[in-house]
């Protein structure tokens, strides 16, 4: 390719190039560490669950034929023939006219198929658990009753592979009793800020120089969706020490982010250090995004390798709407470049907010609490060099890439990062 040129192209057909990167390999992980993984296969159900009919309230277990037609003003009057143990299995069935005490979680006996709640019951002797109940309130059938296999049924996919694994799902692998699941690995990321004005953050700064920032913020993000994050310090700004760093990380991770790589000067580097890469190629060198634009995209040996933006704010955008839903992706997640994984909340905007047609832009917002109200989203304006833009940031609002602006007052989505 011509060095120090790139083609711009659409956001969209930059993510279509990192769906093309395969997913990881699965391995064995147990429950207790599966919190935020993605399922790598099918979990299919060993058993029904739950394994019984069981009961969602404190109450009476009933026939609801029983209960039919039962109000306030016209009660109805059944007879309490056992306490049923939470812990055991009932032992009787019961007639016509009778009723049980139940607690939550209990197993209904035979000849019952409902709950009435006993908010909605009095027992007629007080001190005594037999004796005649008054029922006021109807129920249907499995009313307030938890179905056998309602969860899951024996043998039947309970989660698709592909799930990410909330709290939920994790309870209902542990309701099912799998110890440890297949889940896709973790992609490791390895990170690599080029420079020469880059210091460590321990250092103090001259005049020119600046401490390495997006090598921390980077990292923090990659580990928030998922990742592991790499590190390995600060390059200089020479083809030789770049290439080295490069097969050191592509040999140690999955995917690779060279931040600074692709401003003018210095980009070239990052290019000419991806293709002196065995089986490399550069699938993209710009996307129609702002800030962002300067975005390099590689493939090494089928791994990713990405030049991001030096700039602090304009990495960060470049992460949060590219490298994020990549990693998710790279974890087996299905849905990783739908819109509906980012975080949105509606508001109103402050001000007017010009844009440039033909790329989409990522405006930093600030977020003013309202009563009542939608918030006011106030635009933070400001140099992508400056952290002020998105520290003082509660998320960011998108203008489309054939719009030019929005106008004030006019209700956005904020998707808050």
């Amino acid at each position: 390719m011509q060095h120090g040129f790139f083609t711009i192209i659409p956001r969209t057909e930059f993510e279509a190039l990192l769906r093309g990167f395969p997913v990881l390999a699965a391995e064995t992980v147990n429950l207790a560490r599966a919190a935020g993984r993605v399922l790598a296969d099918n979990l299919i159900a060993p058993h029904d669950w739950p394994l019984l009919d069981r009961s969602c309230m404190d109450g009476y277990a009933v026939n609801a034929r029983d209960a039919f037609g039962a109000g306030e003003s016209n009660p109805g009057y059944l007879e309490c023939v056992a306490a049923l143990p939470i812990d055991k299995l009932p032992d009787i069935a019961l007639n016509p006219g009778e009723c049980a005490r139940i607690a939550t979680g209990g197993v209904l006996p035979e000849g019952t198929d409902a709950v009435v709640m006993v908010e909605h019951t009095q027992a007629m002797q007080d001190g005594h658990e037999g004796g005649t109940i008054e029922i006021r309130k109807s129920v249907a059938p499995f009313d307030n009753v938890m179905q056998r296999g309602e969860d899951a049924r024996k043998d039947a996919v309970a989660l698709p592979a592909g799930t990410p694994l909330r709290p939920q799902e994790i309870g209902l692998a542990a309701a099912l009793g799998f110890e440890n699941l297949s889940l896709r690995k973790r992609p490791r990321v390895g990170i690599l800020s080029t420079g020469d004005e880059l210091i460590p953050v321990s250092e103090i700064p001259e005049p020119g120089q600046v401490r390495d920032v997006n090598t921390h913020t980077v990292a923090a993000l990659v580990e928030q969706a998922g990742g592991i994050a790499v590190p390995y310090g600060i390059i200089k700004d020479d083809l030789e020490s770049l290439s080295r760093a490069l097969q050191t990380a592509l040999a140690e991770n999955d995917a690779v982010l060279l931040s600074g790589g692709s401003s003018i000067g210095v980009r070239d580097l990052t290019v000419q250090a991806i293709e002196a890469m065995d089986d490399a190629e550069i699938l993209a060198h710009g996307v129609a995004i702002s800030p962002g634009k300067p975005t390099i995209l590689g493939r090494v040996d089928g791994k990713p390798v990405l030049g991001l933006p030096g700039q602090v704010t304009s990495a960060l955008v470049v992460v949060h709407v590219l490298i994020l839903p990549l990693i998710r992706h790279l974890q087996g997640d299905p849905n990783a470049f739908s819109q509906s994984k980012r975080c949105l909340r509606q508001a109103k905007l402050a001000r007017n907010v010009a844009s440039k047609p033909g790329r989409e832009d990522y405006v930093r917002v600030r977020l003013e609490e309202r009563d009542g109200e939608p918030p006011l989203a106030h635009p933070v304006l400001g140099k992508s060099g400056l952290l002020r833009t998105i520290v003082q940031a509660d998320g960011l609002a998108t203008i489309p890439a054939e719009s030019e602006g929005l106008y004030a007052d006019e209700l956005i989505d904020v998707w808050i990062v």
